[in-house]
């Protein structure tokens, strides 16, 4: 066995028994020839050893470290003989006589080089090889939420992995990952590198496979832990299971042919797989290995609970049919909410076929849809109870803490080894009162430039202090010129006041225009809009009195925009700030008359109008400036073709599950980017992403950033649950609510510069191959044919395609 001594005293006696015992690394396990690849160039890529050390003391501490091929040539031949012994050895005894101490080689950042102590792992990451994927890989997360460099096992060099009497039994078939019985007293066969490494970690701390996702494996879970990653998941097909032995799902059913689920038992040989269900799917293979059958009690207990409660769920939409059906129903169908209603059609016939055929899956059209919200709120609660634990326990001295909502955030394999950019957002120390003054001068003219002042507010955001935001919100919106004096500054705003006060005269006042045909139109859409808006909000809660000037005879008819006063009575109660909001929508229509008023525009204005403390003239010139930043239909076409095209390149795997599903239509992400998230976050967080987006410090489309984020933290849920585009579709509106403001808005900066990267690292790529070319053709008379034809297919690597739309992400600036 070697041992690992970090003095260079080449006299044991020389130290005292304790120097002595706190010097002593015993070298338990070594590969060689795992790799760390710092770029996305293989020429980049760095050669090294994993070992397992043990640090001998009355309580023993076990490391995992890497350490790299040049640190151990800097110490001679010997020290690497030294790795390659233990790495030739195939007994697992700790207590081997024969111990060799080498000097631990000094680490140096630009090494990568790493060792720390089992017990600051969380989890590992762990990727066996594939046919896309040639070298196995193992990711290590630590406790303090950072992450050390993947390791690649490259077991066709590795020594351990190549030689034929240690591996004589290497192409049997065995189950990933390996059995958790003790070590033999020879080292177990394995299929690839990281199992080997994975079956020694097993005799030094305890591995837990987490059922929420198989390739993780958690280090010495904690209670949480085990509560989080042990819960059962149902299997891909329970769903189906359920239904086919039903006895509904035959004469009687409602689904179409085409949608029932397939029998359990008869099936033809040669009948195409389930292309929704596999069985043969990673999800059932983690759950169920071939050993055991899915068939036991416990399951079929599951089946029979769920199908007793399909048969109830079924019988009461069969009564409530028969009694909305009914000619005496026919006067309250009306008054029935939507989802009640859709049992019947205007003349009370039957819609059940059609209701289930829209609905996807018919009785269970929301169950792949809760097991997708459950799974979701589970890992949710599990990511809390980590980053609780490890706030409490100290961080380890030998890694320094980084400190990132992001957690384990994979972008992309195609650039997995580029570097990893960082979020420059702190949104927990905002722009205050002081900070924002000093910024001026005395006569209003800003001491720093407007990108600067724009960078500060991406990253930091404004507080919601007092009124900083009616100050700084007009000078993100470009209502305010930034690089003037206050005089002149006050002396633009007086002159766009005066303009407000012209258009809103064209109707206010005017009966012969506000009674026009199209205005009376323009106006009931309007009202109907602005009635129902934003009433949560103190300015909006509360209703008109009973006063004696409301009759028709005050000065109330131009000043509600409601049509007809009978109109009032059939919606919410309207008062002065809703009217108020209202004149400013119907000024809006005869400012652009191209456009007018759209559905939807009531919901940006109401923040606005609440942040300006109910100035109009401020709200409506911040209003017309929004609208820069939105489009009309076809514009809402080009931003959902470009995010379509973003989820093509950063996430592959996402876009093919859309295109099976008939989800590249991207609905699901309509209202988020036609009313910038309004409808998906709370009132105060909309706020704060609205400032953000308005900067445009990355780009004018980073709404599609935050848009591709969300889908990115929920891509796990729709790639193992939802195989329907109507099931996609309900997951993503039910998100309402429940998204995390910041770190959605830090995974979008991530994304963003990942996506930067990428192109730049394109680019490049393209670059050289366009030299590479031209320089072969010079040099092809003193290049062999074999030679050069070898270079260039080395430097042919599958790139992605970058449309002028997704080159447009980089533009910032409108």
């Amino acid at each position: 066995m070697v041992e690992i001594q970090r003095t260079q005293s080449e006299s044991s006696g020389s130290l005292s028994p304790s120097a002595e015992e706190e010097s002593k690394y015993r070298l338990l396990y070594s590969k060689s020839k795992v790799y760390v690849n710092p770029t996305a160039y293989a020429r980049d890529n760095i050669p090294g050893f994993v070992a397992l050390v043990k640090r001998e003391a009355i309580n023993p501490i076990y490391l995992l470290a890497w350490i790299p091929e040049t640190l151990l040539c800097e110490k001679g031949t010997d020290e690497w003989n030294k790795f390659v012994k233990i790495e030739e050895k195939a007994t697992l005894d700790e207590e081997d006589e024969d111990a060799v101490l080498i000097d631990l080689p000094t680490q140096r950042p630009e090494s990568y080089a790493f060792s720390v102590p089992l017990t600051s792992i969380y989890s590992l990451l762990v990727h066996p090889p594939t046919l896309s994927s040639w070298y196995g890989t193992i990711g290590i997360n630590l406790i303090n939420s950072s992450t050390l460099p993947t390791l690649y096992f490259h077991d066709d060099e590795s020594l351990s992995m190549t030689i034929p009497s240690r591996h004589t039994g290497r192409n049997s078939t065995s189950a990933y990952p390996p059995s958790t019985s003790s070590p033999s007293s020879s080292r177990p066969t394995n299929s690839w590198g990281g199992e080997d490494l994975l079956s020694r970690l097993r005799s030094y701390a305890h591995l837990l496979r987490s059922t929420l996702q198989p390739s993780l494996f958690i280090v010495d879970p904690s209670k949480a832990d085990l509560d989080t990653h042990t819960t059962q998941i149902f299997d891909d097909d329970a769903v189906d299971d359920i239904l086919a032995q039903s006895s509904y799902a035959s004469s009687h059913s409602p689904v179409p042919a085409h949608r029932r689920p397939r029998p359990l038992s008869d099936v033809p040989a040669n009948a195409p797989p389930n292309s929704y269900v596999p069985r043969s799917s990673v999800l059932h293979r983690s759950l169920y290995p071939p050993s055991i059958s899915t068939t036991q009690s416990s399951s079929q207990a599951r089946m029979a609970l769920l199908q007793s409660f399909s048969n109830i769920t079924r019988a009461t939409r069969h009564a409530a049919q028969n009694i909305l059906s009914h000619p005496l129903a026919k006067p309250i169908v009306p008054h029935l909410p939507d989802p009640v209603k859709s049992l019947v059609n205007a003349n009370g016939d039957l819609e059940w076929g059609s209701w289930v055929e829209k609905g996807g899956v018919g009785e269970f059209e929301s169950a792949r849809v809760y097991l997708a919200r459950w799974a979701r709120i589970v890992a949710e609660e599990g990511d809390r109870a980590r980053k609780r634990e490890a706030q409490a326990l100290p961080s380890s001295s030998n890694v320094v803490e980084e400190i990132s909502p992001l957690g384990v955030f994979e972008l992309l394999h195609s650039t997995v080894n580029l570097p990893s950019p960082k979020t420059s957002r702190d949104p927990a120390h905002p722009i205050d009162e002081a900070l924002w003054a000093k910024w001026f001068d005395k006569d209003g003219r800003p001491k720093v430039r407007l990108e600067e002042m724009r960078r500060q507010v991406f990253r930091k955001g404004i507080t919601p202090d007092g009124n900083l935001r009616k100050k700084v919100w007009p000078f993100i919106l470009g209502v305010h010129d930034w690089d003037i004096t206050g005089s002149e500054r006050e002396a633009k705003w007086e002159e766009k006041r005066k303009r407000y006060r012209e258009i809103k005269d064209e109707w206010c006042g005017v009966p012969e225009v506000f009674d026009r045909p199209d205005v009376l139109e323009e106006r009931h859409r309007i009202d109907v809009d602005c009635r129902r808006t934003d009433r949560t909000q103190p300015l909006f809660s509360t209703s008109y009195e009973d006063t004696a000037d409301n009759g028709p005879n005050g000065n109330r008819r131009y000043t509600t925009i409601s049509p007809q006063m009978s109109d009032i009575g059939a919606q919410s109660p309207s008062n002065e700030h809703i009217d108020r909001l209202a004149g400013i929508l119907l000024t809006y229509n005869f400012y652009n008359k191209e456009l007018g008023y759209v559905q939807g525009m009531s919901d940006l204005c109401a923040p606005l109008y609440v942040v300006m403390g109910s100035d109009e003239e401020l709200t409506f010139w911040c209003f017309v400036e929004i609208q820069n930043f939105l489009r009309d239909q076809s514009g809402m076409k080009k931003q959902l073709s470009t995010l379509q095209e973003l989820i093509c390149v950063m996430d592959p795997d996402l876009y093919r599950h859309l295109e099976k599903t008939d989800g590249l239509n991207l609905f699901f992400c309509f209202r988020w980017v036609l009313i910038a998230f309004k409808r998906e976050f709370p009132f105060d967080d909309v706020l704060r992403l609205w400032e953000v987006l308005w900067t445009d410090y990355y780009s004018n489309e980073f709404i599609l950033f935050v848009a591709l984020a969300i889908l990115e933290s929920h891509r796990d849920m729709i790639l193992r649950y939802l195989v329907e585009f109507d099931e996609i579709l309900k997951y993503c509106n039910e998100l309402s609510m429940t998204i995390e403001l910041d770190s959605t808005l830090a995974q979008a900066e991530v994304l963003f510069l990942s996506f930067a990267q990428l192109v730049a690292d394109i680019d490049r790529r393209r670059a050289e191959e366009a030299t590479d070319s031209t320089s072969s053709v010079l040099r092809r008379r003193g290049t062999s044919a074999s030679e050069s034809e070898g270079k260039v297919s080395l430097s042919k690597i599958a790139m992605p395609t970058l449309s002028d739309n997704l080159r447009d992400l980089l533009k910032t600036g409108r």
